[in-house]
């Protein structure tokens, strides 16, 4: 029998890199025997000899330690089931051996990587702005090619340009095809022909932040190139957000899984057996791998409904104690599930219990994907495409825009696009919304701008999903069939390069101003009639108005009830990104002043120029507490 030397009940799942060699556990409750088989320290060893027999604990569990074990070893089980027997894959290893087909797993130290991260702080939740991006798909230029994890990473400096503070991957594991969760997916990994391309590239932008340059070799490994695409998002203020996935899938052929983690099919797939001690701890080892050997800043669970079944108390549960645990040992890491308020969502809706803090009997879980606003914003903007006249719903984004009951609005993750909804088939990109004959023509360049100037401005986390920022009008695959098509926001396209210059100056506007991420807001006018709506946020620093037209023609001496009399500076106005800068531009020079009487609840108004199709921001900071009416929510 293999030796037990390092091996006691605190030894991690997997195989550990320690003193003198590496440590083995896997989870094999049916199994009759497994082995470990492998090439370590230049020896190789492939017999089933009762020297490499792995030793079984009372709850399933095969340990070994293997003397000489270095990092790049390669390994793999040898499983003996119930008249069955056949090499298995270790399904929590760090790095899987590309060919797949012989089930070898390489060998990874957790410690390998040089961090340059010391510094950097997770973004409050309240202050977060969401960039989603598939990493096959988003840094590659060539049809039939996938772009890796550096080519991901070298796009830090991009995304910082923009202002996002959150990248959330698709997942980058197997787990998004139903087979590992811990090691990057094969297409997304660069070869050693890419890394020596890359590597120059990557050393330089760690130049740029005053770092030296990657030791040799350190971006060889799989495991080492999820690390660097994380390091280089921290060094820009880029919290990194990996996607796992709740549907047990393709672990099924993992080392003998098939009746250990798995629990039931379901219609959206297999859950895991969440009422087993051995399947909560390899979950808890796969969040603990994201939070503490890759730097992650937290976790959206996709498919969650397969493990929050209604009818399974255990799972639920279970859920608590993860949530406990995590939100223990990890204060700011943000757990997301895919969970949907549904469109109709009000506070009777199954969201609440799920962010609840566990002591209130809830999952403990950060935030839900809110919906609502997403549907309210598309449908207004689809309505909008079909007739240049006639009222539109306007009212129903301003109900959007609620609260729903939960205790602070950034418990909702919103969006107008993502991944699942711009995919082929499904739903239509914004600028194809907005105008489905030309999806370069003014219609659907301006009525893009609404749509993301109501996303930044209202509250909520925004997430952007890639190329949306540059007016991206091609529905989405992960096998790239529609790429994004980065030399138009480069200079072949100016709309996409001036939708870019809008998109990165309202983020600059949300993380400038404190209202517009705080906890109040109030629609306090609608007119479905004019296609005009407001709202007013405010925080202790300031109050903001963000007004919102979806009307065709410019509306000139349209009196609007203000917050508080005095002057307002337009801080920002949509009309000037067409064409950018747009000399025809309509709008109030950079300010109006509050000095009519009260309206529509509010102690003051004024004379405003809205533009067709617009979304204009305006800014007064606060010296004395506001005195605005009908704010029935606000302090």
């Amino acid at each position: 029998m293999l030796s037990q030397d390092n091996i006691d009940e605190n030894t991690p799942l997997g195989a550990t890199l320690s003193r003198g060699g590496a440590t083995f556990k896997v989870w094999a409750p049916l199994a009759k025997a497994v082995y470990l088989n492998g090439l370590f320290g230049g020896a190789e060893f492939e017999k089933q000899t009762e020297a490499r027999l792995l030793a079984r604990d009372p709850f399933g569990f095969w340990t070994g330690f293997q003397a000489g074990a270095r990092d790049g070893d390669r390994y793999r089980y040898f499983v003996i089931g119930e008249g069955s027997a056949d090499y298995k894959r270790d399904p929590t290893a760090r790095e899987l051996d590309p060919t797949r087909l012989n089930a070898y797993a390489i060998l990874r130290g957790a410690s390998t990587y040089p961090w340059h991260d010391a510094d950097f702080v997770t973004p409050d939740f309240s202050a977060m702005i969401v960039y989603q991006a598939h990493i096959g798909t988003f840094a590659t230029r060539a049809e039939g090619r996938s772009s890796n994890l550096l080519e991901a990473a070298c796009l830090a400096p991009y995304l910082a340009r923009l202002g996002v503070n959150v990248l959330q991957p698709l997942p980058a594991d197997r787990g998004g095809r139903g087979v590992d969760l811990f090691s990057p997916d094969f297409p997304y990994v660069a070869s050693a022909e890419e890394v020596e391309r890359l590597a120059p590239q990557i050393d330089a932008i760690l130049a740029a932040k005053g770092f030296g340059p990657l030791p040799a070799g350190a971006l060889h490994s799989a495991h080492n190139q999820l690390k660097a695409l994380v390091d280089l998002c921290h060094i820009h203020g880029i919290a990194v957000v990996f996607d796992v996935d709740g549907n047990v899938g393709g672990l099924v052929d993992g080392a003998d899984a098939s009746d250990s983690l798995a629990s039931a099919v379901r219609d959206s797939g297999v859950a895991f057996a969440a009422w087993k001690d051995q399947v909560r701890r390899f979950l808890h080892e796969n969040a603990r791998f994201y939070a503490d050997e890759v730097h992650a800043d937290g976790l959206r669970y996709d498919e969650i409904g397969i493990l929050l079944s209604a009818d399974r108390a255990d799972e639920w549960v279970f859920c608590r104690d993860y949530t406990k645990r995590l939100r223990s040992r990890w204060p700011s890491f943000l757990q997301d599930p895919n969970f949907w308020t549904g469109a109709a969502f009000d506070a009777s809706d199954g969201a609440l219990p799920i962010v609840a803090p566990v002591t209130a009997g809830g999952e403990g879980l950060d935030v839900v994907q809110h919906d609502v606003l997403r549907s309210r914003i598309r449908d207004a903007i689809q309505a909008a495409s079909y007739t240049g006249h006639g009222p539109l719903p306007m009212s129903g984004v301003a109900a959007a825009l609620s609260r729903f009951g939960f205790d602070r609005p950034w418990r909702t993750v919103t969006c107008v696009e993502n991944h699942d909804l711009a995919h082929i088939g499904r739903q239509q990109r914004i600028a194809a919304l907005a105008d489905s004959a030309n999806r370069r023509s003014w219609y659907a360049r301006s009525r893009a701008r609404v749509a993301m100037g109501l996303l930044l401005t209202a509250p909520g986390i925004p997430q952007l999903f890639m190329g949306q920022e540059f007016l991206e009008d091609k529905q989405w695959t992960p096998e790239g069939d529609n790429l994004l098509w980065w030399e138009g926001f480069e200079g072949a396209d100016k709309a996409m390069s001036d939708h870019w210059r809008c998109t990165a100056d309202l983020i600059a506007l949300r993380r400038q101003y404190e209202a517009l991420r705080g906890d109040q807001v109030n629609a306090y006018y609608v007119n479905d009639n004019d296609r005009i709506l407001a709202f007013h946020r405010w925080s202790k620093g300031g109050d903001i108005v963000v007004v919102v037209s979806l009307a065709e023609f410019t509306r000139y001496d349209y009196r609007l009830g203000m917050p508080s009399p005095g002057v307002w500076r337009e801080v920002f106005n949509s009309d000037a990104y067409d064409n950018f800068p747009n000399p025809w531009v309509a709008g109030n020079g950079g300010s109006v002043s509050a000095d009519g009487e009260g309206m529509h609840g509010m102690p003051a108004s004024s004379m405003l120029v809205i533009p067709a199709n617009s979304v204009l921001v305006l800014s007064q900071p606060r010296a004395t507490p506001s005195v605005a009416l009908g704010m029935a929510d606000h302090k």
